[in-house]
């Protein structure tokens, strides 16, 4: 059964002419005749009552013609679906982000704006550490993600775009004698307890702090652990240590934690967008526009190089 016949079918089903009908559709009457023909022998039912002087439907007639308009409808819709699918404006995109990204103000503003263009798109959003998010995408369980540097090698295949250069921060309680301080070193912290994201928990900010501790001539002392940027943050108020974290978090106030510049040139974290390379998707390359137009003065007042490998 060919989508052309059920058209035919219906314009001789709505004419009940064969005449009408051909020249609706712009086809001869012999080939329109010989069409419903074929179709009936598929169908394996008489559609049409037809003399020399009337056509009618008869009760198979009736019923198909039912149907076969909602079969053109959906054959329509589909065709429909499949070219915004093939324009980036239908279909699901599964983006990662880590914990510090909804902090951010591109974040909230390249997801509004993803959200007002594509509405048809199916957003998909994941809270994830960054080694979990670029493992997700060299599966191909996730499409995009926002990560933070991994501080070790990408996987095969995975791609990061820088976004924007983020300054770390120390948080430490408030009544803590380095809280008087407009800005820190990161050699003050030197024996001080520190609260953080366990080891395994795949974030590019436990290597880091130890990278550039390390670099100031000690090891930090980790005091406590926790999954959850809020619970560490909670932690330091309640005495447990201090931490570094990306500046964004200073978005959360808690009463007794206070956040700190650090003096370290060096003590900085990006954001990066993470993409399988050279994979063209419309659906990803819609996004990725959107967010390379968001960051466009960021990036030409940095003056980083966009591309990291």
């Amino acid at each position: 059964m060919e989508l052309r016949h059920l058209r035919y079918f219906i314009a001789v089903a709505e004419e009940l002419h064969f005449t009408r009908a051909a020249e609706r559709l712009h086809i001869g009457q012999p080939p329109l005749s010989h069409a419903i023909q074929v179709l009936e022998a598929d169908i394996g039912a008489r559609l049409l009552d037809r003399t020399r002087r009337s056509v009618r439907l008869t009760a198979a007639g009736t019923l198909f013609l039912a149907d076969a308009r909602r079969i053109l409808a959906l054959a329509e819709q589909a065709a429909a679906t499949a070219r915004r699918a093939e324009r980036g404006e239908a279909g699901e995109l599964r983006i990662g982000f880590t914990y510090s990204t909804p902090l951010t103000p591109l974040f909230a503003d390249v997801i509004n704006r993803y959200r007002q263009e594509f509405p048809q798109v199916t957003l998909t959003l994941h809270e994830m550490a960054t080694l979990r998010q670029l493992d997700a995408i060299a599966q191909r369980t996730l499409d995009l993600g926002f990560v933070r540097p991994p501080e070790v090698a990408v996987p095969a295949g995975v791609e990061l775009t820088a976004l924007r250069e983020d300054p770390l921060m120390v948080v430490l309680p408030a009544g803590h004698a380095l809280a008087a301080q407009p800005a820190i070193a990161i050699i003050e912290l030197a024996g001080l307890p520190f609260v953080m994201y366990p080891a395994d928990a795949g974030t590019g900010i436990y290597p880091q702090i130890f990278r550039l501790c390390r670099a100031a001539g000690f090891v930090p002392r980790v005091g406590q652990t926790a999954g959850e940027a809020s619970t560490i943050i909670g932690l330091v108020a309640a005495g447990s240590g201090v931490t570094l974290l990306p500046a964004s978090f200073d978005r959360i106030r808690m009463d007794g934690v206070c956040y700190r510049p650090l003096r370290d040139r060096d003590a900085t974290t990006m954001l990066l967008l993470a993409q399988r390379a050279g994979e063209r998707a419309p659906l990803v390359d819609a996004f990725v526009a959107l967010v390379t137009d968001a960051v466009k003065p960021s990036t030409t007042k940095t003056g980083t190089d966009p591309v990291l490998k």
